[in-house]
């Protein structure tokens, strides 16, 4: 399947962190979103969903995200908010 870019604009904070984290996994943060948001797509077609990556604690963020965002009860913090200065 053909790519296209999509321009995406997040705190540089996070945007590090993700990066770090692509990194240590041996990935990339493109595909990071990829997988995300094939996931989700397949949970909206009631496909069979594989874990994004093998990182647990990766897992457990997005079911947590996906959990609060069904439910309407998320909200959005800054990267300080959630890991400290």
């Amino acid at each position: 399947m053909s790519k296209t870019r999509i321009n995406l604009s997040i705190d540089q904070d996070l945007a590090d962190f993700a990066k770090m984290f692509a990194a240590e996994n041996r990935t990339t943060f493109a595909e990071i979103i990829t997988q995300y948001i094939l996931s989700v797509k397949k949970r909206v077609e009631g496909e069979a969903v594989e874990t994004v990556l093998s990182h647990p604690a990766f897992q457990l963020a997005m079911e947590e995200a996906q959990s609060k965002l069904r439910k309407g009860t998320g909200s959005w913090h800054s990267y300080d908010d959630v890991f400290g200065s």
